[in-house]
């Protein structure tokens, strides 16, 4: 086993390496970025060496000086984790060179899976099944199109030296096929530096199945089952399961046994994911194969009881495989949750700011917490906006998926946007519920998984105002009486006053209270017209009341309304808390008291969505526009952005070049629409 490690990444994944290897006796050195200075994957590790600005490509995707830190401190080895350098064949073979040994598989495997076209002709040779599809050298995009038309639309382009959805692009017809491909090249060129596509068939109703995969260097290999990843946003993960459900024992065997045939193909050593899209009449194919630790490990760890970290570590010391085939079984369910910093109620685009509270569930031997922050550190427009991952175990699926949402309604996150609610509403869906998986699940039950508790909402904003009063109350500053968040008026009823929002609703909710007694009365209205209001009392609509008793115990609000009593999570979100119930979740922001001010008017301008930097500028000043014209590319955690217009109009000034780094809100363009400028 090595004395010491050093590991080429930074976050929970880095935490993660370093756990298992104080657990073995093996030292680390952490590496860190200007933005990651007082990291927790820093003040974990025995030893940490600066390496950069906070930009990636200045810090962790300069292998170099990695492998540089790693002799001056004696390393013997480099956990490259997942992304960055991981499958970077160049860093691999520079640190066999320094005499570093690389935790992965042999650089001739990572070339021969680096490239998407090359890794389907030794797929197809191994006799793993392929999707139908064009892999071939000419890159010509009447080539490609020819393709595609040839197939049959829709279609799939991907970067040939892609991964994580980036340089990926759904093709539903021919008159669509130059945007897209466009598009797709740029992403890929920005992200790998090589913007080469293949185009396959696109399954409309695939499940996304992959098999982790174990090798050693004397060529045993073997299989530790399957995950269900079915359920995704920009064709990237939020939610793991293992195993995956309804998948037949001899199916199960088939899809692993040509995962190993794959990885023994390529001499493959280390820990690998062979990723697999599972038809709905049972036939699957080889997608592509990740030569490296997958984010979404702890699931199978949970299933299996083994640590692949240790494994890892292991063979890449020269050691046999832990464990045989005929020694692995499953054990139980486990579900995999990624919280995100950004906005599912915005196309899921990315959010960047301080983590002013962050409560995750305790842990346990059914509740695990991957993280690599705490309370009071930033999420940076710099690296992927992954807060933390939480897995459960549970004795099957049923159980487990209940643990998770247990999990999920009490986790707390505030400063930032983030997908925990969202996260919860798609867990406890029925479809979810029912396993009805495929890559479209989001899109196809967005009525669901985007949904409110419709169910007697007046009780549940009645409920949020009961609980914006018990947790103001006794809230003095000091000793000061008449500082007190009470309500308390001489001879009258404590009277209280709350302005929430839910979605793009906004409420006023006044509850009262006479001394001495348990109960309130509440009366929720919904405001309307706010911005136009002159005075906010005058867009106020009286909806209902109600009488309620309510109590506040550890986060849990118990309510009595009009016979009906129910009981309620409390989750703190900054400004923001979350309130889980029978009928879901729903998230209620606290509105200011200045609610009835006019919102600032930004007329015809292009807002910056997110922070981040200016790839492309695709317009002039003064140029016309139609709508839906791509007319700018934001790049920012990892992701794209298109900026198009929603109508025809003309650019009549620009307020950014190219290269420009901006902030979330920024006036990128002024845009006149068509109308106005006839």
């Amino acid at each position: 086993m090595f004395r010491k490690i050093i590991i080429a990444n930074r976050g929970e994944i880095a935490c993660r390496v370093i756990k298992t290897a104080r657990r073995l006796g093996v030292k680390t050195v952490a590496v860190y970025s200007d933005a990651d200075a007082n990291a927790l994957h820093v003040s974990l590790a025995d030893e940490a060496v600066h390496i950069g600005a906070s930009a990636s490509s200045e810090s962790y995707l300069q292998g170099e000086r990695i492998i540089e830190a790693a002799l001056r401190l004696g390393a013997e080895a480099v956990h490259p984790g997942y992304g960055f350098l991981s499958e970077n064949a160049g860093f691999a073979q520079a640190c066999a060179d320094s005499g570093l040994v690389f935790i992965g598989p042999p650089v001739a495997a990572i070339k021969a899976m680096g490239s998407k076209s090359a890794a389907k002709t030794i797929m197809e040779k191994a006799g793993v099944p392929l999707v139908p599809g064009y892999h071939g050298d000419d890159q010509d995009s009447a080539t490609l199109k020819a393709s595609a038309d040839e197939m049959g639309y829709p279609v799939l382009l991907k970067a040939v030296a892609g991964g994580g959805g980036k340089g990926m692009r759904q093709v539903w017809s021919a008159d669509e096929f130059a945007q897209e491909l466009k598009a797709a090249k740029r992403e890929s060129q920005a992200s790998f530096g090589n913007d080469d596509m293949l185009v396959e068939k696109y399954l409309t109703q695939p499940r996304h199945v992959e098999v982790q995969v174990f090798c050693d260097s004397d060529g045993e290999g073997v299989y530790l089952f399957e995950r269900d990843c079915s359920v995704q946003r920009r064709h990237q993960k939020i939610i793991e399961e293992a195993p995956a459900p309804n998948l037949a024992k001899g199916l199960r065997e088939e899809m692993g046994e040509a995962a190993v045939r794959a990885a023994q193909a390529i001499a493959y050593e280390g820990a690998g994911t062979v990723e697999f899209l599972l038809d709905t009449d049972g036939s699957f194919y080889f997608m592509e194969m990740n030569t490296r630790l997958q984010v979404e490990h702890p699931v199978t760890e949970f299933i299996t009881g083994q640590d692949l970290v240790e494994w890892q570590l292991v063979v890449a010391s020269g050691g046999k495989l832990p464990c045989k085939q005929d020694g692995l079984t499953i054990r139980g369910h486990a579900f995999e949750a990624r919280i995100y910093a950004e906005d599912p109620a915005n196309d899921f685009l990315p959010t960047a700011g301080p983590l002013t509270t962050l409560r995750p569930p305790l842990e346990s031997r059914n509740v695990r917490v991957d993280t690599g922050v705490v309370e009071g550190d930033q999420v940076t427009p710099f690296y992927d906006p992954m807060i933390a991952k939480l897995v459960v175990w549970g004795e099957d699926r049923n159980q487990a998926l209940n643990l998770l949402a247990d999990a999920l309604s009490e986790y707390e996150v505030g400063g930032v946007t983030t997908n925990v609610v969202f996260l919860y509403q798609l867990a406890t869906s029925q479809p979810f519920k029912d396993a009805e998986l495929d890559t479209g699940f989001i899109e196809k039950h967005q009525e669901v998984v985007f949904r409110e508790a419709e169910s007697d909402w007046l009780t549940t904003v009645a409920m949020a105002g009961a609980y914006c009063m018990l947790s103001d109350k006794g809230q003095s500053v000091g000793s000061d009486p008449w500082r007190a968040k009470t309500g308390w008026r001489l001879n009258q009823p404590s009277d209280y006053r709350y302005r929430l929002q839910v979605g793009s609703k906004k409420y006023d909710v006044r509850l009262t209270s006479l001394p001495l007694m348990s109960e309130l009365e509440v009366s929720v209205s919904e405001i309307h017209d706010i911005d136009a209001a002159a005075d906010v009392n005058q867009a106020l609509q009286r909806v209902e009341s109600c009488v309620i008793s309510v109590t506040l115990v550890d986060n849990v609000l118990t309510v009595d309304a009009m016979g009906y009593r129910s009981n309620a999570k409390v989750a703190v979100m900054g400004d923001s808390f979350a309130l889980y119930t029978a009928n879901g979740a729903t998230l209620f922001k606290h509105l200011d008291k200045e609610l009835g001010e006019d919102a600032i008017d930004q007329g015809n301008a292009f807002i910056a969505p997110m922070n981040g930097s200016i790839v492309e500028i695709l317009v002039d000043q003064g140029q016309a526009v139609k709508a839906g014209e791509l007319v700018m590319v934001m790049e920012a955690m990892k992701m794209q952005h298109s900026i198009k217009a929603t109508e025809d109009g003309v650019v009549t000034e620009l307020f950014c070049q190219q290269g420009d780094l901006v902030d979330g809100g920024t006036v990128l363009l002024d845009f006149e629409p068509s109308e106005k400028s006839e």
